[in-house]
């Protein structure tokens, strides 16, 4: 008989938990023992969506722990509260599926590492890690359809965070403007900006395709509009000893990537030494360029089955099956994606290339 895993939703301040949730609740052996958050109003809709009953629903993450005994603990904390919110649950023993990005600096990831037992996991979930066009591409260079990858260029974000809700469930423009002075997002102490949430998607595929190597320097540059606090724009260079990759974020895109892509075209485009992939967000296809087709092909992406569909099905494999957590959830690529974030983030602030931080 398989084990029923029971995973409890704990801080609901970035919207995905409730796509997170909804994950563990579709899952055959996941039974969603508790939420909890500071906020009832937060976790309202998630009640309503999966029908959680009033015992399972907490405002203390202890009691919540404590009372419900889960294996596995889903984080959606504010970026800034990442390495805080690990230490509180770590101690308990449980795994924990952290939304991404993995922290607001290098120290607080490894801050996060260090909190974590022997026997505990702990994943960094990227939601881009599981569209079938990037790991359609991965398996490409895994194959060596494109020789050595020399670059990675990376363009990616959507309208602005406070433009949908859990589900894609979208808002208005009066409501986007209302909340932008409340909102985390918007809130540098918080690790706000759209660098500090979208670069680490980046820079982690990134390092993934790469093989794991990581840049020598990077430099950065942001726009923040006036009359807010974080950037909704950045670029970032990095340079590795083989060649320069590109990764621009932008909240502020003319549509939703999930609903017509805009331009640019938010995804991936790699260069290798033998051909070139470009595979974009939420396409059915990703363009090859071979020696042998230097006019490009278009390939449909693979059909992704379980459990590589979601952080959910994946985490519970490995939990299965003894297997280390590996490819862009792994906390070792994440570091080398969280290094990169760093440096640009620091780049940015004092206007001048820096050498990998933490390297």
């Amino acid at each position: 008989m398989s084990k029923t895993w029971r995973i409890a939703g704990i801080d609901f301040e970035h919207f995905h938990m409730g796509d997170n949730l909804r994950m563990a609740f579709e899952h055959p052996n996941v039974e969603i023992v508790g939420i909890c958050d500071e906020s009832v109003e937060k976790m309202q809709q998630s009640i309503e969506n999966f029908g959680i009953s009033p015992d399972a629903v907490f405002t203390d993450y202890r009691a919540c722990i404590e009372a419900t005994r889960p294996d596995i603990v889903l984080l959606c904390p504010a970026t800034g509260r990442h390495a805080e919110a690990v230490e509180e649950i770590a101690p308990f023993g449980t795994h924990i599926i952290m939304e991404k990005p993995f922290a607001s600096s290098l120290a607080e990831a490894d801050r996060m590492t260090a909190a974590m037992g022997e026997d505990q996991r702990l994943a960094i979930n990227w939601p881009l890690a599981w569209y079938p066009p990037h790991i359609t591409a991965k398996r490409l260079i895994d194959e060596g359809q494109i020789g050595e990858v020399l670059e990675v260029h990376f363009y990616d974000g959507n309208r602005g965070p406070l433009w949908h809700l859990a589900d894609k469930v979208e808002t208005t423009a009066e409501e986007v403007e209302a909340g932008k002075p409340h909102s985390w997002f918007y809130k540098a102490a918080l690790g706000g900006g759209s660098l500090l949430d979208y670069l680490g998607y980046g820079t982690t595929l990134g390092t993934w395709y790469q093989g794991g190597r990581a840049p020598l320097e990077v430099t950065s540059m942001i726009h923040v509009p006036k009359g807010l606090e974080v950037d909704e724009h950045s670029i970032t260079v990095a340079r590795y000893a083989h060649g320069l990759s590109k990764f621009e974020t932008r909240w502020g895109t003319f549509t939703d990537p999930w609903t017509h892509q805009p331009q640019p075209k938010c995804g991936f485009v790699i260069v290798g030494s033998e051909g070139t992939i470009s595979n974009y967000d939420w396409d059915s296809t990703v363009r090859l360029q071979s020696r042998e087709h230097p006019e490009g092909t278009d390939l449909a992406v693979d059909s992704i089955d379980a459990p590589f569909q979601n952080p959910i099905q994946y985490v519970v494999h490995c939990l299965e099956n003894e297997l280390p957590i590996e490819g862009p959830l792994a906390p070792d690529i994440c570091r080398v994606g969280q290094q990169i974030v760093d440096t640009a983030f620091q780049s940015a602030q004092e206007g001048r290339s820096l050498s990998l931080i933490g390297a």
